[in-house]
């Protein structure tokens, strides 16, 4: 089947052109708002050639396609339905209830970011290759041999995303508010201003910060998240409704002005002290929870974690994981939630081997390969949630991986990366240990999901599919 074919099947079971609202679409799902959920024919939509599973979730009907043919299917889905139905940010922020537009506001602002930070994340495990001592002998050198103008370069590769965090977080989230993006991205600058006591010198104790009125402490906000998205939001909605009210003729001039003056001013004195201390109590409570004793942490995590993209709140870890990488140049949720996808691909396999039905194993082969590279809607939403049993042993699989991740101190030099590709964040002393635990959750979740996961009943159910 086409990709034309597949629009057009699609549309078929969703109601027609008139029961779409409008359509987008993700790195790996079909979004379609549409008119009258009841119109709506699910398995006739899985039964699709190459559609991997569907499901509704934050106001959206969502069929999961995969990376690459996800792009062209709505290219062809766009043709029929026509570009005026195209979601506008306005539509995908208004779907779905508060809590869910609210949780949708932080995969809004820091998915942008993160390429840059994975990035980020790839040179300082490559530097860290290249500077052990083991690798250096190879080549008959050692440390003292890799020049300083080298590592000078290599700094300017991993050092520079941080220390200008808040200029990529205000310039996002100005973007995401409808504020103008240039404006966001000087405000984060001057959060980071030369001018200011570094953060990371005063944390460490070679600079003290600035003191106003007596009691103020002001410092620079390098590697901050937290005041950057507060003044982001308050700044570009103050810039919004001076736009409203000043004449137009004034407005190049008085809008920057104010919206830059009122928006520092803010963020230096109130939303920085107080929104940096919340980043750090926060921080620090997860930090306590990943590292409780005998693993539990992990084992809690690498279990429960997997509940957090089906339930749609999952890019609220991206705010995690950034304050942890720009605090202390780790990550130690990406080990645990990599144990997560690994269970779920081990979960799948054993599913595709265990299962007749040549639909099934179409569905299920690909997806756990897909999830060992760290895509795992089409397992999740496609095989092991669809089936129960297969998700339950790949929520067991993952809470042992994750104990045995945090009993062993894992931890990631980036993030957004898992499974296969996930090793790139390991290349260091931790290499053989994040392929020890990876290959442990994923025997673990396969023995499991053979043996318990899949029964009789379900087996034949599909195979008369």
């Amino acid at each position: 089947m086409d990709n034309k074919s597949i629009a057009e099947e699609i549309l078929k079971n969703i109601g027609g052109k008139e029961n779409v609202k409008s359509v987008a679409h993700c790195a790996t799902r079909l979004r379609i708002i549409v008119v009258d959920k009841d119109k709506l024919n699910n398995d006739g939509v899985e039964n699709i050639d190459k559609v991997k599973g569907c499901f509704f979730n934050s106001g959206q009907f969502q069929i999961i396609l995969g990376t690459g043919l996800v792009d062209k299917v709505y290219a062809e889905f766009i043709k029929i339905v026509g570009e005026e139905n195209k979601i506008s940010l306005k539509e995908a922020k208004a779907s779905g209830n508060k809590f869910q537009r609210a949780i949708r506001i932080f995969g809004d602002i820091f998915v942008p970011i993160i390429p840059v930070l994975v990035a980020t994340g790839l040179f300082m495990g490559l530097r860290g290759l290249i500077v052990q001592e083991q690798v250096l002998a190879i080549l008959g050198l050692t440390s003292s041999d890799v020049p300083a103008s080298f590592i000078t370069f290599t700094q300017i590769l991993t050092d520079t995303a941080f220390a200008f965090l808040p200029a990529l977080v205000c310039w996002s989230t100005f973007k995401t508010f409808g504020g103008n993006p240039v404006i966001g991205i000087v405000i984060g600058l001057m959060l980071v201003s030369n001018n200011l006591p570094n953060a990371y010198d005063v944390a460490s104790g070679s600079a003290e910060p600035l003191k106003y009125f007596g009691f103020i402490n002001v410092v620079g906000y390098q590697g901050s998240v937290l005041p950057a998205f507060i003044t982001g939001i308050l700044g570009a909605n103050f810039e919004k409704l001076l736009r409203k009210y000043i004449p137009d003729v004034l407005n190049l001039i008085l809008v920057p002005f104010l919206t830059l003056l009122v928006s520092v001013t803010l963020a230096l004195f109130i939303i920085g002290p107080m929104f940096h201390s919340v980043e750090n109590y926060i921080l620090i409570i997860v930090e306590k929870i990943l590292t409780l004793p005998l693993g539990i942490g992990g084992l809690l995590y690498g279990c429960f974690g997997q509940l957090l993209g089906i339930l749609g709140i999952h890019h609220v870890l991206s705010l995690l994981e950034i304050n942890m990488l720009a605090s202390t140049g780790w990550n130690l949720l990406n080990p645990i939630g990599s144990c997560g996808n690994i269970a779920q691909a081990g979960a799948v396999l054993a599913v595709a081997m265990k299962y007749k039905s040549v639909k099934m194993k179409q569905l299920a082969y690909p997806s756990s390969l897909s999830a060992l590279l760290g895509i795992t809607e089409p397992a999740v939403f496609g095989v092991t949630l669809r089936l129960v049993k297969p998700f339950i042993m790949s929520m067991i699989a993952g809470g042992i991986g994750g104990c045995l991740a945090s009993i062993l101190g894992l931890k990631a030099n980036g993030m957004s990366l898992t499974g296969i590709p996930g090793i790139l964040l390991y290349l260091n002393n931790q290499l053989p240990l994040y392929i020890l635990v990876s290959v442990i959750t994923f025997v673990i979740a396969f023995g499991l999901t053979y043996m318990f996961g899949v029964n009789e009943k379900s087996i034949d159910k599909e195979n008369t599919k």
